[in-house]
């Protein structure tokens, strides 16, 4: 399977594009990833698939990928932050987030950009070195201010085209498994990970 930075440019290109417009796109993908110390997540859609189940007490069930979350931990684990920034509020999120020993959580917000910025004072980062992906309109105050955004495969199209990194799969379904690999991958942190895991 082909990794996704090269078989997706980062925004659309004319129909007579070159393989080397893409290469460059994604050279261009590959050095902000290797920049980022900080990475957000949104959870509808991007660690989830975005489908909302009604349990019969009314409470919201959600489903996420477990491929993901050792993801996550893989991050985590080179020292890169992780954050989830996400406007529903849910204690099923609080739950995955503390199972993922993600420190920075921010639920119920209405306000994406304030919530980013209070997380870039915490950790004392610039937007330069951080990373976000997000799938729809709620996410762009962040996607736009971030060195490196990021998006699944099913995100809307106004998203897609100001994203710098397009997942070759959907949200849920493994987006962000493949994110953090190629996060890991531009950092040099992949092999080395990848052979203590076989020790």
């Amino acid at each position: 399977m082909n990794q996704p930075s090269l078989a997706q440019p980062t925004h659309s290109a004319p129909p007579d594009a070159t393989a080397a417009t893409i290469a460059t796109d994604a050279t261009d993908a590959a050095a902000r990833a290797a920049r980022l110390r900080v990475m957000v997540f949104d959870v509808d859609g991007v660690l989830t698939d975005g489908g909302l189940r009604y349990g019969p007490a009314g409470e919201v069930i959600k489903t996420f990928d477990s491929l993901d979350g050792h993801g996550l931990k893989l991050l985590a684990e080179v020292g890169i932050v992780t954050a989830i920034i996400t406007g529903r509020q849910s204690e099923i999120v609080a739950k995955r987030a503390a199972d993922l020993r993600v420190a920075h959580v921010y639920q119920g917000v209405q306000d994406k950009r304030a919530a980013f910025e209070d997380l870039c004072a915490k950790v004392s980062a610039t937007s330069e070195v951080c990373g976000h992906i997000g799938d729809d309109w709620p996410d762009l105050p962040i996607l736009s201010r971030v060195g490196f955004a990021a998006c699944p495969a099913n995100a809307h199209a106004e998203v897609k085209a100001r994203c710098h990194w397009i997942a070759a799969t959907r949200g849920g379904e493994g987006a962000v498994r493949e994110l953090c690999d190629f996060i890991l991958r531009a950092q040099g942190r992949y092999d080395a990970l990848l052979a203590d895991a076989l020790a």
